[in-house]
């Protein structure tokens, strides 16, 4: 059986569960790596160029 890769909406929408659940519940990180992860599936070629570590893109 053959694993299809998620779709951009897929990860969108799994960023923005997270982000929602880290708000709710106070939790930074989770928040944060909503943030990341909404962001990476809007623009993978743009979170591809930023170095590690530079944190969630304020657009």
């Amino acid at each position: 059986m053959t694993r299809r890769a998620p779709t951009t909406s897929t990860e969108q929408v799994k960023g923005s569960v997270k982000e929602a659940i880290g708000k709710l519940t106070g939790d930074v990180r989770v928040e944060s790596e909503g943030r990341r992860q909404k962001g990476e599936a809007e623009s993978p070629q743009g979170a591809a160029k930023r170095p590690p570590g530079a944190g969630p893109r304020k657009d």
